[in-house]
């Protein structure tokens, strides 16, 4: 049986935002445990990329909202997979607001790659710099939860089921 597709520019949104969720989180990971000496450039790839995250999320929330969407699954794994949806845009759009704000409180306003300055609605304030990190730090985790459910959702979908839901995404 033929699976209706999402559109062209949904997929590649999805594919993007995955792919660079899978370059920035490892990088924010890993920036406590580098050397001194590169832990600024860690950083600087980890903001600039979280910061195309975002952007790419509001794209991407946008073009579905005026795309046609193949049918939606029902009961209960319909509605996992909605919810899982639904927390991985939020999350996908939390994790590098709180990022980026996070790191304008501490002090270090963003400069995408070195080379754009980013206005930020907030400036060094290291009352609020904890709140924002620590928020930050919590949708790190929680995003890695909801990833491990998508995966889990498609291999169940694709190995056990046997059916063509990936194809929707491809």
């Amino acid at each position: 049986m033929e699976q209706a597709k999402y559109s062209a520019p949904l997929r590649a949104l999805h594919w993007i935002v995955g792919l660079l969720v899978l370059l920035v989180w490892p990088l924010g990971y890993l920036i406590k445990f580098v050397d001194q000496s590169v832990k600024l450039d860690f950083y600087l790839l980890h903001e600039s990329f979280g910061f195309m995250v975002f952007w790419f999320m509001l794209m991407r929330a946008l073009v579905r909202s005026f795309s046609k969407q193949p049918a939606p699954e029902t009961g209960l794994e319909g509605a996992i997979a909605r919810t899982v949806h639904l927390l991985l845009y939020g999350a996908l759009i939390l994790m590098p607001v709180s990022g980026f704000l996070a790191t304008n409180a501490h002090g270090f306003p963003l400069q995408l790659f070195g080379l754009v300055p980013i206005w930020s609605p907030v400036g060094k304030d290291p009352e609020v710099a904890p709140v924002f990190s620590a928020v930050h730090e919590w949708v790190a985790w929680i995003l890695l939860g909801l990833f491990a459910l998508h995966m889990a959702g498609v291999l169940f979908h694709h190995l056990i089921k046997r059916d063509n839901i990936l194809y929707r995404m491809l």
